[in-house]
């Protein structure tokens, strides 16, 4: 059994990441909540105790610490004595923490690409860029490292890495879809991080085709789908983590990522975009103050975290993978539906912070019982998604397939 497990972060994901570790604390021990904001930690804690989600009676504690400040970090996993840390943080602190856990010894794992405040859409493969970069020193020391464990990245990487395994031959194309068709309430908000979320759709939309990048613009490629549960929703070509990765894993794929937007999102963002405020870069007001156009507008929306009583509707995000097998065209589906009314009513958080902060629980879960415990730095598709979805069906995200691709044969996964 794990002896303690360290969470770095505390908004919305991590309180989702707190409540299963707290479900789970006979495998992954007492449980550390740690952030610049100790009262958010304090929040996580005292929701966790309100709905009684630890099954046995271990520590559970608050932190106050700077995730920039490796050395800071490596003495809090030492103080904690955590064997496993999750990082569910701002992307901007992923490297930080990561060279504190090669330093103490400890098994990281986040949940998306390490990102510097000043640069969007670096030179793909964006991995390459950070991460990769200590993966030989994880390997040298013996050091688990487990990147992009949340949905997407993380659960549908694992969803391309079993449609190959158990229904192909040969990969054609993995295309990924990830729909939210919830309501919030609100007249505009994003479901995470208002910085990170901009970000993304800001720059260049890469993507990996006929065996090279290629690059396209945000909205300017769009197509419907007709999706399990959610029905018909419109979705557009996006740039994101897991296509950074899969392309290194599967080159002979076609890979891409496809997210769904309302109109209203797309008229804000694009008005939003074209009056400068999602820069990340500084402007000086005629008052002499210099700010960020992006963070302004991120203190102006709605907390993430605050959308969760008054959401409805479901999540469906999955991959759709094609190929051959046996010689004859091969396409399969593999999904998972989350509902967001579900997500708060067990943990306070609505469905998009379920759907990320679940598995890198699972992930935690693996790595105690040794299925992950890699000793080295792995992409999600790099380790046996067997275990995963048998965890992931066990603390809240089952796993289902259509055979045939969209339309086809709907079933549970079974390992």
């Amino acid at each position: 059994m794990t002896q303690s497990t360290l969470i770095i972060g505390a908004g919305g994901v991590a309180q989702v990441v707190a409540h299963k570790c707290a479900q789970n604390n006979d495998i992954l021990g007492d449980i550390h909540i740690a952030s610049r904001t100790i009262s958010k930690c304090e929040a996580i804690i005292e929701n966790v105790r309100e709905k009684g989600a630890m099954k046995e009676d271990r520590r559970i504690q608050p932190h106050q610490v700077d995730a920039r400040d490796s050395a800071a970090v490596a003495d809090l996993i030492r103080a904690t004595k955590a064997d496993i840390v999750i990082n569910v943080g701002s992307a901007f602190v992923n490297m930080y923490v990561l060279d504190a856990c090669i330093e103490t010894g400890a098994a990281y794992i986040d949940t998306a690409i390490h990102e510097e405040p000043d640069k969007i859409c670096e030179t793909p493969p964006w991995y390459a860029n950070y991460e990769w970069k200590k993966r030989d020193l994880c390997a040298e020391k013996g050091v688990t490292a487990i990147l992009g464990a949340g949905f997407d990245p993380g659960v549908v990487n694992a969803f391309a890495r079993h449609a190959i395994d158990e229904y192909m031959d040969e990969v054609a194309s993995i295309d990924i879809v990830d729909i939210n068709a919830g309501s919030h309430g609100k007249y505009f908000a994003t479901n995470f991080d208002p910085e990170i979320n901009f970000r993304e759709f800001t720059g260049v939309v890469y993507y990996w085709e006929d065996g090279q990048w290629k690059e396209t613009e945000m909205f300017a490629s769009g197509r419907d789908w007709d999706l399990p549960i959610v029905g018909t929703q419109r979705a557009y070509q996006s740039g994101h983590d897991e296509v950074h990765s899969l392309a290194v894993n599967y080159p002979e794929a076609d890979v891409r990522f496809w997210m769904g937007f309302g109109e209203r999102y797309i008229t804000v963002f694009t008005v939003l975009k074209n009056l400068g405020l999602l820069s990340e870069h500084p402007v000086t007001t005629a008052e002499g103050q210099e700010v960020v156009p992006l963070k302004v507008v991120k203190a102006c929306l709605p907390d993430p975290s605050s959308l969760a009583p008054n959401y409805t509707g479901k999540t469906c995000i999955g991959d759709l993978v094609k190929g051959t097998k046996d010689g004859k065209p091969a396409e399969v589906f593999v999904y998972n539906v989350a509902d967001h009314k579900e997500a708060y009513e067990e943990v306070g958080s609505q469905g998009i912070s379920y759907t990320a902060g679940v598995p890198p629980v699972a992930a935690a879960i693996l790595i105690s019982q040794g299925d992950w415990d890699a000793k080295t730095m792995k992409n999600v598709e790099e380790m046996d998604p067997k275990p995963f979805f048998t965890v992931l069906d066990r603390i809240g995200l089952p796993t289902r397939v259509l055979e045939g691709g969209l339309g086809g044969t709907d079933k549970a996964w079974n390992g």
